[in-house]
């Protein structure tokens, strides 16, 4: 992990070895960061949030909980913006076939509720490569 002075950009990079422990910390890690650059508690909560579901993702669905898989993780944070990415050693996916979770035949399936959260609270997500690596920006509005 590396860090500048304060309010500077925070840049890091991130070797997540098991689920539990290693997604908490890069949590922390980063509300610190936040907060430090001045960001609302309804940013911190969309962005804790959709961390938390790329995060998972790639353990659950990426590297189906493989052990010795790894899940890499990329952030840089400033006070206008937030940019992460995160890229699990699966085969990947094609986001384009994952379900509408809002469309009546899917409301009892539980697939794609966490791709369309980060769609929904982040201002930008995309997919690249194989699938198995993504990217999630958070601009702040200005007041």
């Amino acid at each position: 992990m590396a860090s500048q002075g304060p309010c500077e950009p925070l840049k890091l990079e991130i070797t997540l070895h098991e689920m539990r422990g290693d997604v908490e910390k890069v949590q922390q890690v980063v509300s610190a960061a936040l907060q430090e650059r001045g960001y609302d508690a309804d940013a911190m909560f969309a962005i804790r949030l959709c961390l938390e579901e790329a995060l998972v993702n790639g353990f659950r669905h990426g590297n189906r909980f493989q052990p010795g898989l790894v899940v890499r993780f990329w952030a840089t944070i400033s006070e206008d913006e937030a940019t992460f990415e995160v890229e699990d050693e699966g085969e990947g996916f094609d986001p384009a076939g994952v379900p509408d979770p809002t469309a009546e035949e899917n409301l009892e399936i539980p697939s794609g509720r966490g791709v369309m959260l980060m769609r929904a609270y982040m201002s930008e997500v995309e997919y690249l490569g194989a699938g198995n690596r993504m990217r999630m920006v958070f601009r702040r509005t200005k007041a």
